[in-house]
């Protein structure tokens, strides 16, 4: 019971009111994605340069409760030799690990993936915690495609690693966010992008109940319920956020420690008016916060346009970021 205390007292840190995780775990590969953004070239100095502009802008701790990071950026330091994990922990933003080793495909589901990663997790948890991560994180990718998929099936095998890797999680002190993502691709409606999730959701904390993962320990990061980015109607921020809270209610145990949202596609200023439209539906049996990337990071990185004379406003605009994040988690924008 000890252990589970102090994840408790993690979780509860991540999910303080008012702040909201930043999911800065890309890929080495994905990372080069952004620097192309600022036409920098995907080379480990500039991804580290990017990371220490994040991790370092003065203030963002008022509204960021914790980041989670990628293998090569928890190993990573700033310019002057302090290892990113304790320059967050002295600020008190609590660091985390992105441990799923991405996707392949599902055989004889096609189109389907499953989600790879657990060979040797508990000794990677291992050596994560002694580098300073207190929470993780695991994706599982949900596509919506016609009537076929996703199936229950593939559902239910991607909710079988997600539960094993936060039984895995759990005993190594660390607390695990487990990602359904349904991705946001596609001409489906927002009616089907609601049952999809509630689906998917329903069926993942049935498998983690089934497997005696502790509720109170675990945070769900969720998608928005929202129609595919190809439909005609797109949906409005009061719909988004009344079919995105039927989902929860329909799926969550309220012994669920909260719920984060993943920004899935969506530019920075939708994903922030969508969050406050979810807020101002008043109180849920869960804490309700952010965990955004690329809606935090690009504002970011077109201010600081890969100039080192620039990496001062980038700061600001990363702050500013966070700030109006954090106020649309309160539903105050």
């Amino acid at each position: 019971m000890k252990q589970n205390t102090k994840l408790y007292e993690t979780a509860a840190a991540l999910l303080a009111p008012g702040k909201g995780i930043l999911a800065a775990d890309e890929s080495d590969g994905t990372a080069g994605k952004r620097l192309q953004m600022v036409n920098l070239p995907n080379e480990p100095e500039n991804r580290q340069d990017f990371r220490e502009i994040l991790f370092t802008a003065p203030g963002i701790e008022e509204y960021l409760s914790g980041v989670i990071m990628y293998d090569s950026s928890i190993r990573n330091t700033t310019d002057d030799g302090i290892p990113f994990a304790d320059v967050l922990t002295a600020r008190g933003i609590v660091p985390g690990i992105k441990v799923d080793l991405g996707t392949r495909e599902l055989e004889g589901f096609k189109g389907e993936v499953v989600t790879q990663g657990l060979d040797n997790l508990a000794e990677r948890f291992k050596e994560y915690y002694d580098l300073g991560a207190r929470f993780a994180k695991w994706r599982m990718v949900v596509t919506i495609d016609e009537d076929e998929t996703p199936t229950d099936e593939a559902l239910v095998v991607n909710s079988i690693m997600m539960a094993r890797y936060s039984q895995i999680a759990q005993a190594a002190g660390i607390v695990p966010i487990v990602e359904p993502e349904v991705i946001h691709t596609g001409d489906h409606s927002l009616e089907k992008a609601e049952k999809v999730t509630t689906r998917a959701t329903q069926i993942l904390f049935k498998t983690l109940i089934d497997y005696k993962v502790d509720m109170q320990g675990l945070i769900l990061k969720s998608s928005m319920v929202l129609a595919g980015d190809k439909h005609p109607e797109q949906t409005p921020a009061d719909a988004v956020a009344n079919a995105t809270i039927r989902t929860f209610h329909m799926s969550v145990p309220h012994d669920c420690a909260g719920i984060v949202f993943l920004s899935g596609g969506q530019t920075p200023e939708r994903s922030t008016e969508n969050l406050n439209a979810i807020a101002k539906l008043g109180e849920q049996p869960w804490p309700i916060t952010f965990s955004f990337s690329r809606a935090i990071e690009e504002p970011m990185l077109k201010a600081w346009d890969g100039k080192k004379e620039n990496e001062d406003k980038a700061k600001e605009v990363l702050l500013e970021v966070c700030k109006n994040n954090s106020k649309a988690s309160l539903g105050q924008l």
